[in-house]
């Protein structure tokens, strides 16, 4: 197993009946994922989740990328590293901007898949 990765089944087991005590009740679990999604439901926050997905960037490259303006970028980021989807670390005076987790690249990746089939007229598969 890769670092990152969880065992197959691990999120499944959390849900199970006779979950174990301190695990995320099914109403929190929805909740947590309607935050995440409503935070995503912005275009340039999507945008800037996407070029992550491709691996660690600054603002200036951020920016670039989305075509927002700096100052926007800026406080779209604050707002995913508040919310936990993205890390920072500084590298001498840059800082660095990392998504939180694999999960939301591939979150973002499905929904930008989504996007493609009713954009492309493409037919639905599993």
């Amino acid at each position: 197993m890769s670092a990152g990765r969880h065992p197959a089944g691990a999120h499944e087991a959390r849900i199970a009946p006779g979950t174990p005590a301190g695990a995320p009740e099914r109403g929190d679990r929805l909740e947590a994922a309607a935050s995440v999604l409503a935070l995503l439901a912005d275009r340039t926050r999507l945008a800037l989740m996407e070029r992550l997905g491709r691996g660690e960037a600054d603002v200036t490259t951020l920016t670039e990328a989305c075509g927002a303006a700096r100052p926007s970028v800026s406080q779209h980021l604050a707002k995913l590293r508040l919310a936990g989807l993205v890390t920072t670390r500084k590298d001498g005076r840059r800082v660095v901007y990392a998504l939180g987790h694999g999960h939301l690249r591939r979150l973002v990746d499905e929904a930008l898949n989504v996007a493609d089939h009713q954009l492309g007229s493409l037919p639905p598969h599993d």
